[in-house]
């Protein structure tokens, strides 16, 4: 096996120092902020939010549009109960105007959380485009998952370029990234595991995101060269938003991405 990957297995953490080291008192288990929905969707939002508040995140914050204030059930209300209603576009997604709570959030987390649920709303893309390349806000820590990516693919350069950036993809995505910059190597989804992360080595030296991905039945995560894969065969944990939750929480508090990765993947 090449030097730059190493393989964990289920149960058998590479990193189990940071595994018994997470904080056991809320007031110092860090922030999390998780940002998505529309006013057709909300469920990966409030997924989110339960399943940090479960793994020991100390304080969880929600932004929503504002259009789904009206919309929440009054259980699912009083579960995000550290709410901000920010501004919303007619389509119902973030509106530009919401870059004002989106940098009163970064001020206050540890991570930013970027769930989906979006929509395929050219505003909404737009707000992320700014927010995520703004000068103000480079050295803010992002997990981006699911429709998130997709928003941002005509920004794919700017966006791979930004550090403190961690991707949460399918490898469908990752092509479309890919095929944005211009990059000169070849994904297929026909491709064994071998290959992907010889793929994800390469790229991560190209450039300076860190990246999760599933294919083949197993969880990969590279970042600066290094790559890190375990089997895993349960798809739908990582397309719901599970995965990327658990990766985003335990990045609160540990501050190596990939370790804190590979971590978070111990509890699946």
């Amino acid at each position: 096996m090449a030097d730059y990957w190493r393989k964990q297995q289920p149960g058998q953490s590479l990193y189990g120092d940071i595994l018994w080291s997470r904080p056991e008192r809320r007031d110092q288990a860090g922030r999390l902020t998780i940002i998505g929905g529309n006013s057709h969707g909300f469920s990966a939002v409030a997924s989110a939010y339960q399943l940090a508040r479960q793994l020991g995140v100390g304080e969880v914050r929600a932004v929503i549009p504002d259009a789904l204030g009206a919309k929440l059930p009054t259980a699912v209300r009083r579960q995000l109960d550290d709410l901000i209603l920010a501004p919303s576009n007619p389509s119902g997604g973030l509106a530009l105007g919401a870059e004002r709570d989106l940098a009163v959030v970064a001020g206050w987390s540890n991570n930013l959380l970027f769930i989906g649920d979006n929509g395929a709303n050219a505003e909404t893309a737009k707000l992320l485009e700014r927010f995520l390349t703004n000068p103000a806000h480079q050295e803010t820590r992002v997990t981006l998952a699911r429709d998130t990516i997709d928003l941002l693919v005509y920004s794919a350069e700017a966006l791979l370029a930004r550090k403190n950036c961690h991707l949460v993809l399918s490898l469908a995505q990752l092509q479309k990234l890919a095929r944005a910059v211009y990059y000169p190597r070849v994904i297929t989804f026909s491709q064994g595991v071998k290959q992907i992360a010889e793929t994800l080595h390469k790229f991560t030296i190209s450039y300076r995101v860190v990246i999760t991905l599933f294919h083949d039945d197993n969880l990969l995560v590279a970042g600066e060269g290094e790559v890190i894969s375990q089997p895993f065969a349960q798809p739908m944990r990582v397309w719901s938003g599970e995965v990327a939750t658990r990766e985003a929480a335990w990045s609160v508090w540990q501050p190596d991405i990939i370790k804190a990765t590979a971590t978070g993947w111990m509890e699946l």
